[in-house]
């Protein structure tokens, strides 16, 4: 069974209003999935109840035996009085630094261990978020908007190193993303959600689904991209490599 996590009619009413409504879908290992929507559509209310920190009115989660969540937040307020480097910020979660080398060097910020947290740029705070969530070993990741602040190649590269991370260690991937343009190239499968899953499936599918239309518009184009290279943390090509490479496209007036 590669099912890691999976959410049976999972429904929650607040202050008399319907939050989340008959919500299914599963999770597994070894495959990105991203939770996308509008705001308010209960994508945050739904990644707590995943989560373990809220419990759903109607339905169920169901967890593998075992599981372990590595979360990684939106983002990360420090007060720039506190002098807290990268190294102290990764022991409030484990106290081991051969563990931290380890999970900063994972994510191409090994370098940053003695720097203060506050003052890293953004693509550098979200790889120590990255490498924070890591330390738990986990089976499946949960990343919130895991490119908020990073620019748009730093972004890519950010992504890249999300797949390399499924790719070697097998773990599953919940991604939470308003970024329609980049994030439906860099997942298996979508989870449109306004309230109720409107659809579910690969980015091919639901890109052409009415309700995905009717939510975002036409103008949203699946975007595909192929690479002869990677990125470094702020967003430069390295390492290419001689076969051929290609950008598709399916613009839609």
């Amino acid at each position: 069974m590669n099912a890691l996590m999976e959410a049976r009619g999972v429904g929650l009413d607040l202050s008399g209003q319907a939050i989340l409504d008959n919500v299914s879908f599963t999770l597994d290992a070894g495959r990105i999935t991203t939770l996308i929507g509008p705001n308010g559509g209960g994508k945050t209310t739904l990644v707590r109840i995943m989560l373990g920190l809220l419990r759903p009115g109607r339905g169920e989660v169901r967890r593998a035996a075992g599981l372990r969540i590595g979360y990684m937040p939106q983002k990360l307020s420090i007060d720039p009085t506190l002098p807290l480097s990268v190294g102290a910020f990764l022991k409030l979660a484990d106290s081991d630094k051969r563990n931290h080398r380890q999970v900063l060097e994972r994510t191409g910020v090994a370098h940053l261990y003695e720097k203060p947290v506050y003052g890293l740029s953004g693509g550098e705070t979200q790889r120590v978020l990255l490498a924070r969530a890591l330390l738990r070993r986990p089976n499946l990741l949960v990343l919130d908007e895991p490119v908020q602040g990073v620019d748009v190649n730093g972004q890519e590269a950010l992504y890249q190193l999300i797949a390399r991370i499924r790719d070697e260690t097998g773990c599953g991937i919940l991604m939470v993303s308003h970024d329609l343009h980049m994030v439906m190239a860099a997942t298996d499968e979508v989870i449109c959600l306004n309230h109720h899953v409107c659809c579910y499936g690969s980015p091919e599918f639901v890109s052409t689904e009415p309700a995905y239309e009717e939510l975002f518009g036409r103008r949203t184009a699946l975007y595909t991209h192929h690479h002869d290279h990677r990125h470094d943390l702020h967003g430069d090509r390295v390492l290419p490599v001689s076969h051929d490479q290609g950008d598709t496209r399916e613009d839609t007036p």
